[in-house]
């Protein structure tokens, strides 16, 4: 049985990633910048289901290290699933319930977006960002830390899938569902933003 999808939105969520590099605006494409999203199972026969693992590539994002603010956009169609404990025809299938209008509805929300509203710093190479992330069309404020620099940075962002009005997904009268909250995991690379122009 599987336990489809989990709203990959992400991300952000994905979309947080951004931190100050150190000093000047930039634009960002970041072929090794990555959002991961996790998504675990749960529930009474959560042993016949599986946990899920999407990446996010970043379509768009713009960090201004003077102003000490970010911007990062992710493209719902880009999003896979890359689940390895399954065959291929049943990660064919979930990657096809989370774009469809159950989770992500990628046709009508084709973007996801965070803006950062303040970024700082709190210890050597260590961040806050706090910003609004929209998604699923609702926009929630978030707030994380991001470490590293000036040339990495990483960071975890929580999200409950509620809070964006997807539903998480259950099978099997419920005894098989998806958790609630999702994990991000975020990795970029200053050194890959470059002029901005969307990939």
């Amino acid at each position: 049985m599987r336990c489809l999808n989990i709203c990959w939105k992400v991300f952000l969520a994905g979309l947080l990633l951004a931190v100050p590099s150190v000093n000047s605006a930039q634009n960002a494409n970041t072929p090794r910048s990555s959002i991961t999203i996790h998504a675990y199972k749960s529930g009474l026969l959560s042993g016949l289901g599986h946990n899920h693992t999407i990446t996010a590539p970043i379509a768009h994002g713009t960090i201004d290290t003077k102003k000490m603010s970010v911007e990062i956009s992710v493209s719902t169609k880009q999003m896979k699933v890359v689940d390895a404990e399954v065959p291929d025809s049943t990660r064919a299938e979930i990657q096809a319930d989370m774009v469809g209008p159950k989770v992500l509805d990628t046709d009508k929300y084709p973007e996801i977006r965070f803006q950062s509203s303040r970024v700082e710093q709190t210890a050597p190479q260590h961040y806050r960002v706090t910003g609004t992330l929209s998604l699923h069309g609702a926009s929630k404020e978030l707030s994380f830390e991001v470490t590293g620099g000036p040339d990495r940075y990483q960071g975890k962002v929580k999200l409950n899938q509620t809070d964006f009005g997807i539903k998480p997904v259950t099978v099997a009268g419920g005894t098989i569902k998806v958790k609630n909250e999702v994990l991000l995991d975020l990795d970029i690379y200053a050194a890959e933003m470059t002029n901005g122009n969307r990939r």
